[in-house]
């Protein structure tokens, strides 16, 4: 029986088919999918798949490759080569590759479906006010005293709130309990602990 790893291995040579790295390889399925196939399926490195995923912040250097690979006879792989020169399109490499790269319209079509092509290359995270990038269950300490609206509780200079919980859709904010009480408090009043 082979598996869909296995046939993009040997499709890709063991390689990530956007940046040709040979390290952290994993299986990633172009959205949108109802059911993963080889078709519908890259082999891409870690580094790639969590800038495509904005998991980290785009780095235009490493995409460079693209000029190469972007000329894949797979479907799949143009797809992804066409969202990220289009992520990419105010660096003029990837606005040349754009102009030059054709898709078949079913294959543009697909590329087109997430809307992630026509948002710029810059991702926000929740950062605390040194930039120190923030995660869910972090501790942080307060940089300044805070008055809890709707509360008679004071946060404190200096008082350590731990095991935060990230605002999913607002990256100025994180949830944390102060004296049993849980609260919004704003990224820039924090300082990682």
């Amino acid at each position: 029986m082979t598996t869909i790893e296995s046939l993009l291995i040997e499709r890709s040579h063991n390689t990530c088919e956007l940046c040709k790295t040979a390290q952290n390889l994993s299986v990633y399925a172009v959205p949108p999918t109802e059911q993963q196939t080889a078709d519908n399926s890259i082999l891409a490195c870690k580094t790639c798949i969590d800038q495509i995923e904005k998991q980290e912040q785009l780095d235009a250097a490493h995409w460079t490759t693209l000029s190469e690979t972007m000329w894949s006879d797979h479907a799949a792989v143009q797809v992804v080569a066409w969202r990220m020169l289009s992520r990419l399109r105010q660096e003029s490499w990837a606005a040349d590759n754009l102009d030059m790269l054709y898709l078949d319209d079913d294959v543009l079509e697909w590329a087109k479906k997430t809307g992630d092509h026509e948002q710029d290359a810059t991702v926000q995270f929740h950062q605390d006010s040194n930039g120190t990038r923030l995660y869910d269950g972090d501790t942080v300490v307060l940089i300044k005293t805070l008055d809890v609206k709707g509360s008679s509780v004071t946060a404190k200079l200096g008082t350590v709130v731990k095991n935060i919980r990230l605002v999913q859709d607002n990256v100025a904010q994180v949830e944390g309990k102060i004296e049993g009480q849980t609260i919004v408090i704003l990224t820039k009043y924090l300082r990682k602990g």
